[in-house]
């Protein structure tokens, strides 16, 4: 950890903070002096390795449980956040809240199903209200709200019509809240990745999905995940303290000439 880590004092919460992005994210924040709530719904194993390679690298970080797109889920992540920040004597508050954790559903309209809608909506959408709604009373003045969006809501894609209807309405929750909470300090912001490497999109196996994912960045290579926790650290940081409402694309020029 660096001495003048960015971060210092404060304490954050990942959703979906276990792997992929979320895992950098958490990793990030942790490595900037934060101490990191890392969320997960079903992988204690992965949360529980990333919590590890945190205190390996210095930082602080703890798992906290709640499966998302149920009722009552964000009631049960401030839930176990609450209590796991008593069992280490803290007091409880929040400085960071970053809404990572979705799901997507590759099905284009045609073939998606009545569920198929109502869970991604479920976690993607309504998970990332509620969690805000119930954790606001948490979260301290001059905090920090970063939704990750997608870049998928500035071009037109098909193949993903559901999920990237979720993160078009994030969008406008992002932009909203930003005005809503303006006069307590806390900037609310929306980070948008393009095409990323991570363990769980088994597409890029295929050789030409990931040449054409590629290809689409000005780059001309797969976003990691690591591209993207930079940028949320930065919007985390007090250096964004005067950037809020805004979605901010972190796809490295996906799209540009479309």
């Amino acid at each position: 950890m660096s001495s003048t880590a960015r971060l210092a004092g404060k304490t954050a919460l990942v959703t979906g903070g276990s792997r992929g992005i979320g895992r950098a994210i958490s990793r990030r924040l942790a490595h900037e002096g934060a101490l990191v709530a890392v969320h997960y719904g079903h992988d204690l194993g992965a949360a529980e390795r990333t919590v590890k390679e945190i205190e390996a690298d210095g930082g602080r970080a703890f798992a906290v449980h709640a499966e998302l797109g149920v009722p009552g889920d964000a009631d049960t992540l401030w839930s176990a956040f609450d209590g796991a920040l008593a069992d280490r004597g803290a007091d409880g508050a929040l400085d960071i809240l970053v809404n990572n954790a979705g799901i997507t559903v590759p099905r284009p309209l045609a073939d998606v199903t009545e569920a198929d809608y109502d869970r991604v909506f479920a976690i993607n959408t309504k998970a990332p209200f509620f969690i805000i709604q119930r954790g606001l009373a948490r979260l301290r003045d001059g905090g920090r709200i970063i939704n990750v969006s997608s870049v998928a809501t500035r071009v037109a894609f098909p193949a993903i019509v559901s999920y990237t209807m979720t993160k078009a309405a994030l969008d406008y929750l992002t932009l909203t809240l930003a005005q809503e909470l303006g006069p307590r300090g806390i900037t609310v912001n929306a980070v948008a990745p393009g095409y990323t490497e991570t363990e769980i999109n088994p597409t890029l196996a295929i050789p030409e999905i990931r040449r054409r994912y590629s290809e689409a960045s000005a780059f001309n290579r797969l976003g990691q995940p690591t591209d993207i926790a930079d940028v949320v650290a930065f919007v985390a940081s007090d250096d964004a303290r005067w950037v809020t409402g805004q979605w901010i694309d972190a796809s490295g020029g996906a799209h540009l000439g479309v």
